[in-house]
């Protein structure tokens, strides 16, 4: 057994994110014979981890049960395994926008349920999880943040209503950056750069500045303005990006638009 885990984990769904979360806990140590990912549609997986289109037939519970599969596929999915847990199984969701007590309708079950908003740089050990729990022990909360620790920064929430707001900025926030490397890409090639050179630039600028932000005791704020001298080209282009709030407009609106979707999963998920 690895020092994560001490008993079997059940991953229904390994796609994107659920795939993601596998690859960071057997880079952790994870025995991978500890893991059966339950998934009819599962390929690629790593050596070592069963796949199976349904619980085992030995009537054995698991340890840990984390829901990946689509927020859209839960009542596909709940029938299914919600009579081979017990109530010392910690169940661990990452669905998008389904609460707590939704996942107690069709879990009965367990006693301890947390929900984890990651995000898709889990699967290099630098991603971000926010953590929301209900009916924790002290040794199933310590389970949740030893699964979640080597997958990046954990942050526990205190009020389940945030997580529209996590989602929205640290959830989704990948995909909002990767757009903004690709436009900042193209930009470099409009101004006579060739593509390939661009979007090298565009990641390794991106990658750097991260990487200062996230070591630095200054803000970001102050980190722009720092490079950014009076009357200098910098300068220059950040007005053009703070003329009007228009950068903040932009992601307050794009964050916002993610949020509200994130809350009508959640009515869905209620049958409301």
């Amino acid at each position: 057994m690895s020092e994560l885990l001490e008993g079997p984990l059940w991953l229904v769904g390994a796609g994107n994110m659920g795939g993601a979360m596998l690859r960071g806990w057997l880079a952790a140590g994870v025995d991978p014979r500890q893991v059966i990912v339950i998934d009819p549609a599962a390929k690629d997986l790593p050596e070592g981890v069963i796949a199976l289109p349904a619980p085992p037939p030995d009537g054995a519970a698991p340890a840990v049960l984390v829901l990946a599969v689509k927020p859209q596929l839960l009542d596909v999915v709940a029938p299914g395994i919600a009579p081979a847990l017990e109530r010392e199984t910690l169940l661990v969701s990452i669905l998008a926008g389904v609460e707590v007590a939704s996942l107690r309708q069709r879990f009965p079950h367990p006693a301890g349920v947390v929900r984890v908003m990651p995000n898709t740089p889990v699967a290099i050990g630098k991603g971000v999880m926010a953590l929301h729990g209900s009916g924790l022990s002290a040794d199933a909360a310590a389970l949740a943040e030893r699964l979640t620790r080597p997958l990046g920064l954990v942050e526990w929430i205190e009020r389940e209503d945030q997580f529209d707001a996590v989602t929205a900025l640290s959830g989704c926030g990948p995909a909002f950056l990767f757009r903004f490397i690709d436009a900042m890409a193209d930009a470099g090639a409009a101004l006579g750069l060739p593509a390939d050179q661009a979007a090298r630039l565009a990641v390794a600028t991106v990658e750097g500045a991260a990487l200062l932000a996230a070591r630095s005791d200054e803000s970001p704020a102050i980190l722009a303005d720092r490079v950014a001298s009076p009357g200098g080209s910098t300068r220059e282009g950040m007005n053009v990006l703070d003329k009007d709030g228009a950068i903040r407009d932009l992601l307050a609106r794009t964050l916002a638009a993610s949020a509200r979707r994130n809350a009508e999963m959640a009515a869905a998920a209620r049958g409301e």
